[in-house]
C-alpha cells in the first residue's frame, strides 16, 4: 500500500489543524524524497497541493468539539497522534536513542504489520525533524479523542521512555506535560507511570489508592480500575491495539493480586 493510499484510508479528523500541518509537511518530505529517486512518484505535488487547499481549516468551537467527542477515535487518527507524541518524548532527553526508535518500529510492526509500519516510520522520521508545539498538538487530540484512547497513548509513551531501560527525569516531565494538555488526571498519570516500575508500593498507585486503604476500598478500587482499563474500552481502535490495552488490564490484575498476597485476603 502506498503512503498516499494509507493516509487516505486511515486518517479522519487528524488531517486538519496543527496535526494536519505536521503530517502534511512529513508527507511532502517523503514524496519529494521518493520522487527524486524514481520517475513515478507516489503523489504528485500538484495533487497534494490541491488536496491540502481543499481541506477545511480546523475549528475548535464548543459545538464542533462536542460533536467530535461523540464520535469514536479512528485507528488512523490514533496512529498519527502516536507518531507525533512519540517524536516529542524521544527528543525529551536531548537525544534519540536507537533502542527507543527500535521500540517504536517494533510496536508499530506488531500492531499494524510490516508494510503499514514501514509507511508510518517513514513519516515518523520526518516528523521528528520538525519543531512541534506540544500544547497545540495535545489540545487538538484532547478535543477530538475519547478518554480511553488518550490513556492508551499515555501507556505507549511510557513504554518508549522505558525502552532504553532508564526513564530519564526529562522524559517523565515531558510525558507529564503531555498528560496535562491531554486532560489526563494526576491519578491516571501516576497509575500508568506505576505500571513501569516494580515494587509493592507501585501496586497501590496503579489502583489509585494509598497504602492506608481498607480491604473493601482496595476491592472497590480494583473493580473501578478494571472497568477503566478494560480492553473493550478501545475496541473501536481495532484489533491492532488490543495487546496494549490488555497489558494495562493485566497490570491492574497483578497490582490487585500483589496487595491480596500482602494482606492475605
Amino acid at each position: 500500500m502506498s503512503i498516499s493510499k494509507w493516509i487516505g484510508a486511515s486518517i479522519g479528523w487528524s488531517f486538519g489543524g496543527p496535526i494536519g500541518a505536521i503530517i502534511g509537511l512529513a508527507i511532502g518530505s517523503v514524496v519529494d524524497a521518493m520522487a527524486s529517486s524514481q520517475n513515478n512518484p507516489l503523489l504528485g505535488e500538484s495533487d497534494y497541493s490541491q488536496r491540502t487547499k481543499r481541506r477545511p481549516q480546523h475549528r475548535t468551537t464548543q459545538r464542533t468539539r462536542t460533536q467530535r467527542q461523540r464520535a469514536q477515535t479512528r485507528s488512523g487518527d490514533f496512529e498519527v497522534s502516536l507518531l507525533i507524541l512519540a517524536s516529542i518524548v524521544i527528543k525529551a532527553d536531548g537525544k534519540q536513542d536507537q533502542r527507543e526508535l527500535d521500540f517504536v518500529r517494533r510496536q508499530f510492526t506488531n500492531m499494524y504489520g510490516k508494510e503499514r509500519a514501514n509507511n508510518a516510520f517513514k513519516l515518523f522520521k520526518n516528523i521528528s525533524k520538525q519543531n512541534i508545539s506540544t500544547r497545540q498538538v495535545c489540545l487538538q487530540i484532547r478535543d477530538m479523542m475519547d478518554h480511553p484512547s488518550r490513556l492508551q497513548l499515555m501507556h505507549f509513551l511510557f513504554g518508549i521512555a522505558k525502552a532504553d531501560e532508564v526513564v530519564a527525569e526529562s522524559e517523565i516531565k515531558q510525558i507529564y506535560t503531555i498528560s496535562g494538555y491531554l486532560g489526563i488526571s494526576n491519578k491516571d498519570f501516576e497509575s500508568i507511570k506505576a505500571m513501569f516500575y516494580n515494587s509493592r508500593e507501585q501496586a497501590y498507585k496503579i489502583l489509585e489508592i494509598s497504602k492506608s486503604a481498607t480491604d473493601d476500598e482496595v476491592k472497590r478500587a480494583y473493580r473501578k480500575m478494571a472497568k477503566k482499563y478494560h480492553p473493550d474500552k478501545v475496541a473501536h481502535l481495532g484489533k491492532e491495539h488490543q495487546d496494549g490495552a490488555e497489558e494495562k488490564f493485566r497490570q491492574v490484575q497483578q497490582a490487585y493480586e500483589t496487595i491480596q498476597q500482602e494482606r492475605g485476603f
